[in-house]
């Protein structure tokens, strides 16, 4: 099986500063705090304030006003999970850890690996035998040791965080005890989402697969909300490959808990393969946003996010990996039924291609 995750391989670049920066967070000589403040000072500058576009194009095409696209693809390896990665990274360096691990398909992996390297730490990625993604070499160039392991990705989580445990290294996976971590660096989007037009938007969209990126840009608009800063709580949008992940078949269903699919009905292809699973790991999180925000959820198809992609690159110069492009396409459908009155509406775009 020849999977990919779609990002391309490229030299991560990171700016001179950063590389400085890194030098004195491996500098056992100074103290923790001076160290840790170097690595802030590297999140600071690298992760995160990525930028809100207003998709004019779009406007017109779909008529639909006023549209904006949060582009994840401005952080250092193209993708969002950078910042649960340098996130859970200096918590490791806070903590004592000299090794990270986790399990990926590709991009999580590039993403720690480079986190990892910059702070001087080890790095264990642990993948599915089956998949083959281009971002090994990534990955392996950042100095990450890479583990292959039998089983599904659902598979691997599970045994990588056993050896874990048994091993002491911080545990980087979805679904452990670094879910509160992890949905509080992706709130972040949320609070610059604020940043950038002074309230919520009317509804927020998302592509799904474990669901905590969602239900973390969920939690980010409930704290602004809760503390005064925002006039009303988005209604939050999720969608994923047609009737291959649990938060949207269980929403469909009525449920109020996320429940597995089949294992065995779940078919990867190189389009939707960041997005399906069979057991999605924060998906009762993620389904509770949908409801507790009046969302919806949509199955969205290989040749609507490969068109999509296509139409952005070529309508508003993003290079946006199609699966990316699921939470959009949601709402746009949405738009297409209910016929949105004028207001501000903000999709999520995950990834470059």
């Amino acid at each position: 099986m020849n999977l990919k995750d779609g990002v391309k391989t490229a030299i991560n670049k990171v700016a001179i500063e950063t590389t400085e920066l890194s030098k004195l967070v491996k500098d056992h000589s100074k103290t923790l705090v001076d160290r840790l403040e170097s690595f802030e000072d590297i999140i600071n500058i690298e992760v995160g304030d990525t930028s809100l576009h207003r998709a004019k194009t779009l406007e017109r095409e779909f008529n639909i006003r006023q549209i904006f696209i949060k582009y994840e693809g401005n952080n250092p390896t193209g993708t969002q999970k950078d910042r649960i990665a340098f996130a859970q990274v200096y918590d490791a360096l806070r903590r004592g850890f000299e090794t990270v691990s986790l399990a990926t398909c590709g991009n999580y992996g590039v993403a720690m690996a480079l986190a990892a390297d910059l702070a001087g730490i080890s790095c264990k990625i642990f993948i599915p035998e089956t998949y083959h993604t281009e971002r090994i070499a990534e990955m392996t160039t950042l100095g990450a040791q890479i583990i292959r392991l039998p089983g599904s990705y659902e598979d691997v989580v599970k045994t990588s965080s056993a050896f874990a445990i048994e091993n002491q290294w911080y545990d980087a996976n979805p679904g452990g005890d670094n879910t509160p971590l992890q949905i509080m660096a992706y709130s972040q989007i949320a609070f610059e989402i604020f940043e950038e037009l002074g309230d919520a938007p009317k509804y927020c969209a998302a592509p799904v697969s474990n669901g905590t990126l969602f239900a973390g840009i969920y939690r980010g608009f409930i704290s602004l909300y809760k503390r005064g800063k925002t006039s009303r709580v988005p209604k939050m949008i999720a969608a994923s490959s047609t009737h291959k992940n649990p938060i949207i078949q269980s929403f469909k269903q009525g449920l109020d808990h996320c429940v597995d699919l089949d294992p065995l009905s779940i078919r990867e292809t190189k389009y939707n393969e960041p997005l399906i699973n069979w057991h999605s790991f924060d998906g009762n999180e993620a389904l509770y946003a949908i409801r507790e925000s009046g969302g919806n959820a949509f199955n969205i198809s290989d040749k609507k996010m490969r068109e999509m992609s296509s139409y952005l690159l070529k309508k508003e110069s993003f290079k946006i990996l199609p699966a990316s492009t699921a939470g959009l396409i949601g709402l746009l459908e949405m738009h297409e039924h209910l016929n949105f009155e004028p207001d501000r509406f903000v999709a999520v775009l995950t990834a470059k291609y």
